[in-house]
């Protein structure tokens, strides 16, 4: 019995990255809409140069959007926002909380997102000088990672 199990085990393990396959795209299309509104309304003059699709072993999918300009987009099933990296030219401000903005203007002068993670209780920020943030859902301001 144990060795039955031990087999449907390695049988089971051994078939499930097939399961999972990534496919790449260049049609926005292939995005949710939520995604698509996301790219027209913060990024209507870059282009997409591709777009990961991983569709995962127990259903969902989560899509990698690369623009021309290097931004990096990370897409839940929903299309909704995960994670964005924009490297050196730092986020679209429309794109961050008011509080968040109003923060980092304060205590940060001349500093720019060049990244943020959206968490389901929190914000992960980081500037163009290194430093990282960490906000709540609501803007606030919960720690500094220097």
């Amino acid at each position: 019995m144990n060795k039955i199990l031990t087999t449907l085990l390695m049988a089971l393990i051994a078939v499930m990255p097939m399961a999972a396959r990534d496919r790449v795209s260049r049609n926005v299309n292939d995005l949710p809409a939520t995604a698509q509104a996301t790219l027209n309304k913060y990024f209507a003059k870059s282009n997409v140069n591709h777009i990961k699709i991983d569709s995962k072993t127990f259903g969902g999918k989560e899509y990698d959007v690369i623009l021309d300009d290097g931004t990096e987009i990370e897409f839940d099933s929903k299309g909704n926002m995960k994670d964005i990296d924009a490297g050196t030219r730092g986020i679209p401000s429309a794109m961050i909380l008011k509080p968040i903005r109003d923060y980092i203007k304060a205590n940060f002068k001349g500093q720019k997102i060049v990244s943020m993670e959206v968490k389901s209780n929190k914000y992960e920020i980081e500037l163009s000088n290194g430093v990282d943030l960490e906000f709540d859902r609501n803007g606030n301001f919960r720690k500094v990672d220097y």
